[in-house]
């Protein structure tokens, strides 16, 4: 599929700014995207960040998404905008290839009678869909999915390839959920008993209800609640391999980046940010509009909004030896200045 720059300016609302120079058109066709080191004739680049300026004038891309105080160093066609990283989004769209997750109900997929199936549903290929299932229209299930006994999900969700959704769990609108992903699996829940027999399962008997236009990255785990269920609110986006436990409760609009975890019961405000390799502990609350940086610790409740940060960086070895060495002499210095402190005052 292509496009002409005209076409794609009027699509992301941007100013068409045609260079002086040959092969320059606002009819000119485009048929992908790259980035500006790598762009060539029919592609569409972007600058969003200026630590790629050097690149800008050896492009060879038909046109760059610009914004305007980048204008003036721009050589070849350049399609103007407030927010370029903005334009590269609603660019991607326009020329998406993602294939369809299903097309039609699969000969080999396996659902109970009494499903209760929308206009337009899609269900892959060996999928299999329990009783008291609602899919509501333009649902589309990719292929080797479980969907659980009496599972509710919500008009134009889409599920890719084997995931595994458990009984009881509900579904908003408009949802992506990635590969592998399992929704709805009993939270780490288990009484003490004794030396011998050392844990008793405790049957988790919540779900899991999640909102409108999540995301949902690959290989995530999200564990249905103990008694309340887990609630993932409207908006949230969340990547590749993340635990989130029972009964956390996540606020809307808030990202959270790969490899990230939230212990149970933890109650997360809305718009957050979470990088990557963060732990945040059980059992706490917090407040809306946090960022925590990459390998932060949160062990208690947050309640300003704010910037947080905990994780070591990598040094060179040698230099992490002897910080360390110090951090273990730590102890014994304070000792030292306590004691200075308390002769200086009895002079």
């Amino acid at each position: 599929m292509t496009y002409t720059l005209a076409e794609i300016a009027k699509q992301l609302d941007a100013k068409l700014v045609i260079a002086d120079k040959p092969l320059c058109f606002e009819d000119s066709d485009i048929n992908s995207l790259a980035t500006l080191s790598g762009a060539k004739l029919g592609q569409v680049a972007f600058l969003a960040n200026k630590k790629y300026l050097s690149q800008l004038s050896a492009t060879q891309a038909s046109a760059v998404i610009i914004s305007p105080d980048m204008l003036s160093q721009c050589s070849v066609n350049a399609l103007v905008m407030d927010n370029p990283y903005m334009g590269y989004a609603l660019l991607a769209n326009l020329l998406d290839t993602t294939p369809k997750v299903a097309d039609g109900i699969h000969a080999s997929a396996v659902i109970s009678d009494n499903v209760k199936l929308g206009d337009n549903v899609s269900v892959g290929a060996n999928s299999v869909v329990e009783s008291g299932v609602k899919l509501d229209d333009n649902v589309s299930i990719g292929a080797g999915c479980f969907i659980g006994k009496n599972v509710s999900i919500g008009k134009g969700t889409s599920l890719w390839s084997n995931i595994s959704i458990y009984h009881d769990v509900i579904i908003g609108e408009a949802c992506l959920i990635q590969a592998n992903t399992v929704i709805g699996s009993d939270g780490f829940g288990y009484a003490p008993v004794n030396e011998q027999y050392k844990w008793h399962k405790i049957p988790q008997l919540g779900s899991v209800v999640i909102g409108n236009r999540v995301e949902i990255g690959a290989s995530t785990t999200i564990d249905r609640g103990a008694l309340e269920d887990t609630i993932i609110k409207d908006g949230v986006i969340l990547d590749n391999q993340i635990q989130i436990a029972h009964n956390v409760v996540v606020g809307e609009n808030t990202a959270m980046a790969a490899c990230s975890v939230i212990a149970g019961s933890t109650v997360m405000g809305k718009n957050c940010t979470i990088a990557g390799l963060v732990g945040i502990n059980g059992h706490i609350n917090i407040a809306d509009d946090c960022v925590f940086t990459g390998m932060a610790m949160v062990t208690k409740d947050v309640t300003t909004s704010g910037v947080y940060s905990s994780g070591m960086p990598a040094a060179p070895n040698k230099e992490w030896n002897k910080t360390n060495a110090r951090v273990k002499r730590l102890e014994s210095l304070t000792k030292r200045v306590k004691e200075l402190e308390q002769q200086l005052a009895n002079k």
